[in-house]
C-alpha cells in the first residue's frame, strides 16, 4: 500500500486520487443543482408520466361502472373493441380532417396576413393587434361568440348569406357542414398566431436577400417563392406543431358549442368520444384506451419536431 492510500474499515483501500475524484463529483455543478431540478422531475414523473402509465394499465382491464378493476388479467380487448367501433372510426376521421384542414388553412391565412403587414402599411400595429386578439380568447368564449354568429334565425353569418338572396344554413345542426363550421371558427381564433410566427420569420430575413433578388430581375411572386418561403421553414414547422396540438385540444370548444358530451353527428372527435365513454357510459377502461390512442396521435405530431430539434442540437 502506498503512502497516498488510506485503509478503510473492512479492509478496503481508498487512494487519495479516488478521494479527490469523489470530492470533485460532490462539488460539481451537477450535484449542487440537484435540489433545484430533482423535485420538479419527480413531481412531473409522478403526476404526468405516472398518470399516463396508470391510464394505460387501466385500458388493459375491463373496468366499468362502480365496480373495481381486475388487474390480474390484462389484455388488449379494449383496443380490439376500438378498432371495430364505427363511432370511434368516425371520431378518428373527424379528428384527422380537423387536424389537417385547420392547420393548413391557418398557415395559409397567417402567411398572407404576415406578408400584408410586412409591407409597412398604415395602421399595421392596430391591424396586428386586431388579428391577434382572438388568440387571447379561451375556447369557451370563442364557442359562445360563434354560437351567436351561427344562429339560424338572426345570426350575422346567415344574415349576410340572406342579403345575397340565398337561404340560411343550419351551421351547427347540419351534419354535412358542422365540421366545416367548427374549422372556420377555430381558424378565426388561431390564424393570428400563425401570422405572428410568420411575421417574426419575415422580419428576420436579411434585406440583402430581397435586394439581390430584385437586382436579378425576379418578380415579387418569384421572390417570395424562391427566397422567402424556403427561409420560413423553421417558422412553419414551429407553427404546425403548436396548431396541431391546439386542434387535438378542441374538446372545450365543441363542448361549449353544443352544451354536452354528444355533439352533432359529424362533429364528434376523439376527445369528446373519450369523455363520453368514460363519464357518461362509465366505461372507464374503454375511455382510457381512447385516451391512449389520442396520446399516441399527439406523440405522432410532436415527435418528428422534437427529433429534428434534437438532431440540430437545439433541444
Amino acid at each position: 500500500m502506498s503512502e497516498k492510500d488510506t485503509m478503510k474499515p473492512g479492509g478496503r483501500i481508498v487512494s487519495d486520487d479516488s478521494k479527490s475524484w469523489i470530492r470533485s463529483q460532490f462539488n460539481s455543478e451537477f450535484v449542487r443543482s440537484i435540489p433545484f431540478w430533482l423535485p420538479t422531475v419527480l413531481l412531473i414523473g409522478l403526476f404526468i408520466y405516472g398518470s399516463i402509465g396508470w391510464n394505460f394499465i387501466v385500458s388493459l382491464t375491463d373496468y366499468s361502472g362502480f365496480g373495481t378493476a381486475d388487474y390480474s388479467t390484462l389484455d388488449f380487448e379494449q383496443y380490439i373493441q376500438a378498432i371495430n367501433d364505427p363511432g370511434l372510426i368516425d371520431a378518428t376521421r373527424n379528428t384527422l380532417v380537423l387536424l389537417i384542414a385547420f392547420t393548413i388553412l391557418c398557415l395559409v391565412i397567417g402567411l398572407g396576413l404576415a406578408i400584408l403587414l410586412d409591407q409597412e402599411i398604415r395602421f399595421q400595429e392596430s391591424l396586428r393587434m386586431l388579428y391577434l386578439y382572438p388568440f387571447s380568447l379561451s375556447f369557451i368564449v370563442t364557442a359562445q361568440v360563434w354560437l351567436w354568429l351561427y344562429n339560424y334565425s338572426d345570426g350575422l353569418v346567415n344574415q349576410g348569406i340572406r342579403a345575397f338572396g340565398l337561404p340560411g344554413l343550419h351551421w351547427i345542426g347540419d351534419p354535412r357542414i358542422v365540421l366545416a363550421a367548427i374549422i372556420i371558427a377555430l381558424i378565426w381564433q388561431f390564424s393570428g398566431y400563425a401570422m405572428v410566427v410568420y411575421l417574426a420569420g419575415l422580419r428576420s430575413i436579411p434585406t440583402e436577400h430581397f435586394e439581390a433578388a430584385k437586382v436579378d430581375g425576379a418578380s415579387p411572386i418569384r421572390i417570395y417563392r424562391k427566397v422567402v418561403l424556403p427561409q420560413l421553414r423553421a417558422s412553419t414547422v414551429s407553427a404546425v406543431v403548436v396548431l396541431m396540438v391546439f386542434a387535438l385540444k378542441a374538446f372545450d370548444f365543441i363542448y361549449a358549442l353544443f352544451g354536452s358530451y354528444q355533439p352533432q353527428k359529424g362533429a364528434d372527435i376523439l376527445a369528446t368520444k373519450m369523455v363520453r365513454e368514460a363519464f357518461r357510459s362509465q366505461e372507464w377502461a374503454y375511455g382510457a384506451a381512447i385516451a391512449i390512442i389520442l396520446f399516441l396521435l399527439a406523440m405522432a405530431v410532436i415527435s418528428p419536431y422534437l427529433y429534428s430539434q434534437f438532431s440540430r442540437g437545439q433541444l
